[in-house]
C-alpha cells in the first residue's frame, strides 16, 4: 500500500505533465500564430547572413568562423557554411530558411538564384 507521501507526489508529477503539455500546446499556437512573420524574418535573415558572410569569406578573404564573429545581435540561430570550390556560402535559419550568395566576378557577392 503506498504512503500519503507517494500519493503527493504522484499527483505532483501529474500536474507536472498538465503544465508541460499546455505550455508546448501554447507555443505551438504561438508558432502557427505568427508563422508568416516568422518565415519573413528567417528568410530575411538567411539571406542578410548569406551574403555578408559570402563578402568576408570570398571578398575579405577571411575564415568562415571569423566571419561569423560579425553576425548582428538576434541571428545567433542562423548558421554559415562555405563552399570554396564555388565560392558560396549558405546561411540557415533552422526549420524556416535557408538562402547561397555567390561570389561573380565583377559583381561581388549574389543572392543564388542570380540570373544576371
Amino acid at each position: 500500500m503506498a504512503n500519503s507521501s507517494t500519493r503527493g507526489t504522484a499527483r505532483r508529477s501529474h500536474w507536472g505533465l498538465w503544465l508541460l503539455a499546455i505550455a508546448a500546446l501554447g507555443v505551438g499556437l504561438a508558432a502557427w500564430a505568427f508563422r508568416e512573420p516568422i518565415r519573413g524574418y528567417g528568410g530575411i535573415a538567411a539571406a542578410y547572413s548569406a551574403r555578408v558572410g559570402c563578402s568576408c569569406r570570398f571578398v575579405a578573404g577571411r575564415t568562415l568562423k571569423d566571419c561569423a564573429k560579425d553576425k548582428l545581435a538576434g541571428m545567433e540561430a542562423v548558421t554559415l557554411r562555405d563552399d570554396p570550390e564555388a565560392q558560396s556560402v549558405t546561411a540557415r535559419f533552422p526549420l524556416v530558411a535557408e538562402a547561397t550568395a555567390t561570389y561573380r566576378e565583377g559583381y561581388g557577392c549574389v543572392l543564388e538564384p542570380w540570373d544576371g
